[in-house]
């Protein structure tokens, strides 16, 4: 009987111990390659061009300020002020009427200082896949400082390496930040996907014509969404 049933389940256990080592692999080379490429602290960091930031919802659900996206304006502020970069790419969402995360980080950086002249918004950075490979192929930079928290990063770093683009990175503070299993999972999710798009060689979900930095016209801004 136990024969039996040892039949019946080790295909199942077996693909999953499979999986579970394939994805700590992957895993641990993300982690490596991120090795001496993000930087904690402003004045370590190497001056970059630009500086691509990468976006996150401005409230949570329940309509308080997202700790990960202040954290992220906090740092990208920090590094334009010290000279570390001369231009900010803003990259997020704007697939849904009302919510706008580029428009909301340009509203912050500008209330932290930030010159409106020396940031470019891409909106159609749904994820960071497409944010990376945008920056490249419609906003034409070759090489940029990635700004997010340090498990975004070494994703990003990861596909800029894939995608031939000279990319270092720099954390943004996570004090105060409670990391959930949720986030955790969410995390596992979005590294599975950034492998598939690498080797199936993806497109973004949009491309369009190419854009230079510090000239973008930009349209007339919607209304921000209200929580219900």
């Amino acid at each position: 009987m136990r024969k039996g049933l040892w039949h019946r389940l080790k295909w199942p256990v077996l693909g999953i111990a499979l999986m579970g080592l394939t994805i700590g692999l992957g895993e641990r080379i993300i982690h490596q390659h991120a090795k001496g490429r993000s930087y904690d602290v402003v004045t370590q960091a190497p001056a970059e061009p630009v500086a691509l930031v990468l976006g996150t919802a401005a409230e949570t659900r329940g309509g308080g300020l997202n700790r990960y996206f202040v954290s992220r304006m906090r740092a990208a502020a920090a590094l334009y002020h010290a000279g570390k970069v001369r231009h900010l790419l803003l990259s997020g969402d704007n697939g849904t009427w009302g919510y706008n995360e580029p428009m909301d980080m340009r509203r912050t950086l500008i209330g932290m200082g930030v010159d409106s002249t020396d940031m470019t918004l891409d909106f159609a950075g749904f994820d960071t896949y497409d944010s990376v490979v945008r920056a490249k192929r419609i906003f034409g930079q070759e090489r940029f400082m990635i700004v997010s928290q340090s498990f975004h990063n070494e994703r990003g770093l990861f596909i800029a390496r894939e995608k031939g683009i000279a990319a270092v990175a720099f954390n943004a503070d996570e004090a105060g930040i409670r990391r959930t299993k949720w986030s955790w999972l969410r995390e596992r999710g979005a590294r599975v996907k950034m492998w598939m798009d690498i080797l199936l060689d993806v497109d973004p979900h949009f491309l369009g014509e190419p854009v230079r930095l510090g000239e973008q016209v930009l349209p007339a801004e919607m209304p921000r969404r209200k929580e219900p």
